[in-house]
């Protein structure tokens, strides 16, 4: 039995994501014969070369013939005023940005290789207001950086072109997502797929017959990490159908794990046969060994599909059934192994560099094996996160030499020492002992994940960890609010996260903060006081990067779940046929956080570019805000404790 097991697009265009890795390795080591290909990066490319320009300027002159030249986007103008240049350059860029022909890279700072479209209206706003930013970010020696940079600006210039002018829903790392997201009905979806497909539809189609073609598949699976990836994967399980009716067609991750936990329409199964819910190893495994007809129908585990029985519909029609099946447990993670990149186009993903910030620019920027330390959330208290859903709330943690034996195996495979920690939050404990265990095997890598800023990564602490190849972590500041990190169950006060940042920071660790506004019962003078906080943080060094996100309420967060408890009332929700996640809510405290988050976003993008740290709150507003109450040494003060309050 051969499974084809493949990513839709979109999702990174500087590594693979993760999860047909980690299902190749396990299915291998139950001797299934488990193939990968990533439609996703494929797609991308083939849309990324002179023949395909081409006919993305046809449809872009047939989708504005009759718009005169004033009255066109302007990065639609600026694409056909200059198509000769995107047309000679393309196949070039893309090379480079492969790191295939590092010589290029004088060229495109020269400034005069490259087109410039609306992406590069950037540079010149932050001149602007500081000056020649390139030259500071790059100085005179950071060539390949710097065309990096330049030559990003240039794929986000042609990427927009492509979603203004062709396809609506095409995004480098978002492909339809507004029609799958917390939506409760599959219309949208439904209705785009029976459309004639777009350009990149077309092309897609066009892979998913090669591997077809080239695998031979008897099933074929596709994960669904994000929502972005649904009209992607519904689109090759389309095409699937088309060649073989008769070839089952799975579905998994983390988008169907979190808002499909509700699926009623039938209509989802006329794409695919099963849908698995959850860590997909145990529900794949039954259903292959249903398919080879040594389990039963019951037997499977977290897996929904079309029945037809007498305990379903009175009148004899097809439903949608779940079977939960709880009695066979979950794959231990010492026993799940370590990812296979075998069948992925390695050496033709892109290193983006997409903004001026050294933090910022690492998810975009390199090729990261990509490594769970544990499954599961440690801590799994904060108010705001699907605590309720298995990814978070069920804990497995395998021991320090099986993860050291997974990191040498993937340096064996892959030839990169580069990797990506992507647990929820990394276990301090856990953590420690596979630094430890790194130094003393001579394991030499880079690494980087997600942390809860707690006091137990003290500064040694964190020297050990950088000493172990840590260039970077990202945590939770959410809020900066003392009442408010309480009333989140964060675990964590403000100073505590500003001396455990510093410490990072202190050991050459780059940092990067979420944050977050808009939590129910947050005050107009809570934001604006987080935000001096933030920018006390930024300028003492603590943190390099940071991003505000708008709290939304989800309904597997205790929030969802007990909305009473937190002061808010949620909004009727309507009848859900598929997707269900986000839920809007009546806060009593009448914040207007819309007009609060542009100014937050604008704050920290400068703040991330070393820019406005003397500048008033009210600055960064439309009107007028609350008077920042926040002492202005408080954050120094922290720091200045940091020795004796969170030294061993």
């Amino acid at each position: 039995m051969t499974v084809l097991l493949m990513t839709p697009p979109m999702t990174q265009l500087n590594t693979p994501y993760p999860a047909t890795a980690y299902l190749t390795g396990f299915l291998r080591s139950r001797g299934y014969e488990a193939v990968q290909r990533d439609p996703a990066i494929e797609l991308f490319l083939e849309m990324m070369t002179a023949p395909a320009l081409e006919i993305i300027r046809q449809h872009v002159e047939q989708n504005f013939e009759h718009f005169e030249d004033d009255e066109l986007p302007e990065v639609i103008f600026n694409f056909l005023a200059e198509f000769d240049r995107y047309h000679q350059t393309v196949e070039s860029v893309i090379r480079f940005l492969q790191g295939k022909d590092p010589s290029l890279a004088m060229r495109i700072n020269s400034r005069r290789f490259l087109p410039e479209g609306p992406a590069f209206d950037t540079i010149a706003q932050m001149e602007a207001v500081s000056g020649d930013v390139l030259q500071a970010a790059f100085g005179n020696l950071g060539v390949q950086d710097k065309a990096k940079y330049l030559a990003t600006l240039f794929i986000n210039d042609l990427s927009n072109v492509i979603t203004q002018g062709v396809d609506p829903y095409f995004e480098v790392s978002r492909y339809g997502e507004q029609l799958a997201a917390a939506n409760p009905s599959f219309d949208n979806l439904y209705d785009t797929l029976m459309n004639e497909s777009s350009f990149s539809s077309e092309i897609l189609e066009q892979l998913v017959e090669q591997y077809l073609e080239e695998t031979q598949p008897s099933v074929v699976a596709l994960t669904v990490p994000f929502p972005g990836n649904m009209l992607g994967a519904l689109r090759i399980a389309q095409t699937c159908k088309a060649i073989n009716p008769d070839i089952p067609i799975v579905l998994g991750g983390g988008f169907i794990n979190t808002e499909l936990r509700a699926l009623k329409d039938q209509r989802v199964f006329e794409f695919v046969d099963f849908i698995c819910l959850d860590d997909g190893e145990r529900p794949f495994i039954t259903l292959l060994e249903y398919f080879e007809g040594k389990r039963g129908i019951d037997d499977l585990v977290r897996t929904y599909f079309l029945a037809q029985d007498s305990d379903g519909d009175e009148n004899g029609q097809p439903y949608v059934h779940f079977n939960e099946n709880a009695q066979l447990h979950d794959i231990p993670q010492t026993e799940v192994g370590a990812p296979i990149y075998d069948g992925l186009p390695l050496g033709e993903y892109l290193s983006l560099c997409e903004m001026l910030n050294p933090m910022h620019r690492i998810w975009s920027d390199g090729r990261w094996n990509k490594l769970t330390i544990a499954h599961g959330c440690y801590w799994r208290k904060c108010s705001f996160c699907d605590v309720s859903l298995d990814y978070i709330d069920r804990f497995d943690a395998a021991g320090a030499d099986v993860l050291v034996d997974r990191i040498e195996q993937l340096i064996e495979e892959t030839g990169e020492t580069g990797f990506h920690f992507v647990d929820e939050a990394l276990p301090p404990k856990l953590l420690f002992q596979l630094a430890k265990r790194l130094i003393e095997r001579n394991v030499v890598i880079s690494w980087w994940g997600n942390i809860r800023f707690e006091r137990t990564f003290s500064q040694a602490r964190c020297q050990l960890l950088a000493d172990s190849g840590c260039i970077a972590v990202s945590g939770g500041l959410e809020v900066a609010s003392d009442r408010l990190l309480k009333l989140m169950k964060k675990g964590v006060s403000v100073e505590r996260v500003a001396q455990v940042t510093k410490a990072f920071s202190d050991a050459g660790i780059l940092v990067h903060a979420y944050l977050m506004y808009g939590f129910p019962t947050q005050t107009e003078q809570e934001t604006v006081d987080s935000l001096e906080m933030v920018r006390q943080m930024m300028k003492q060094g603590c943190f390099q990067s940071a991003y505000w996100h708008r709290f939304v309420a989800t309904i597997h967060s205790p929030v969802g779940i007990n909305p009473e408890k937190f002061g808010i009332t949620l909004a009727e929700r309507p009848e859900i046929l598929f997707a269900e996640n986000d839920v809007d809510f009546s806060d009593p405290t009448g914040t207007d956080h819309e007009m609060l988050g542009e100014g937050l976003r604008k704050a920290i993008y400068n703040y991330m570019h070393g820019i406005g740290f003397e500048q008033p709150m009210s600055f960064w507003f439309n009107q007028p805000v609350a008077r920042t109450r926040m002492k202005k040494d408080l954050v120094s003060k922290a720091i200045n404790n940091l020795i004796t309050s969170n030294e061993e």
